[in-house]
């Protein structure tokens, strides 16, 4: 199976990355290709961008990059409840591909984590919602809140039931699309 891995962000300390590469390695025997939402920066989106300019390489090139993949894992950064402005822009981007849908009926693990209290849920809760019209077909969500006192680069998630509720849910998602 092959997996593209990406954090809904783009910061270059990006706490969604790091969780989204720890989670990646928890798919043994699996190619995973660990996308940078830096690589594809694109103007922002306007009707008239698009008119005048058409779509930018990099949207067809990210698309291309969901397309021959077999499985999703994505955490978003939550940025005022929503997703980074960085990862809409893409989206807006890409649903402009005529006859697409964003995520191209892709099973996808959804993440999201923060330092708060909620660990993402706002931003979690909106993609729950949207993904599915957008083509993902998601096998399972899975919130971190805390990051920084439940998450150690080495060891992963350490707070014990958060730990707990991850290896369930990983367990589900390998037994549902991998076996």
């Amino acid at each position: 199976m092959k997996i593209l891995a990406f954090a809904g962000s783009s910061s270059s300390t990006s706490i969604n990355k790091q969780l989204v590469t720890f989670v990646s390695q928890k798919f043994e025997n699996s190619e995973i290709e660990i996308l940078d939402l830096n690589d594809y920066e694109m103007s922002i989106y306007s009707s008239d961008r698009e008119k005048s300019g058409g779509l930018p390489k990099l949207a067809y090139d990210f698309a291309e990059k969901i397309d021959t993949s077999d499985f999703l894992l994505v955490s978003l950064a939550e940025h005022n409840g929503n997703y980074s402005a960085a990862f809409k822009n893409l989206m807006d981007w890409v649903s402009r591909i005529p006859e697409r849908k964003i995520f191209g009926e892709k099973p996808m693990f959804l993440m999201a984590t923060s330092p708060g209290k909620r660990g993402g849920a706002s931003v979690l809760e909106i993609a729950s919602k949207r993904f599915p019209f957008d083509g993902a077909k998601i096998s399972e969500t899975f919130s971190l809140p805390f990051f920084y006192e439940t998450f150690d680069n080495q060891k992963g998630i350490i707070e014990l039931e958060k730990s707990s509720e991850f290896e369930e849910k990983v367990k589900k998602v390998i037994k549902e699309n991998f076996s």
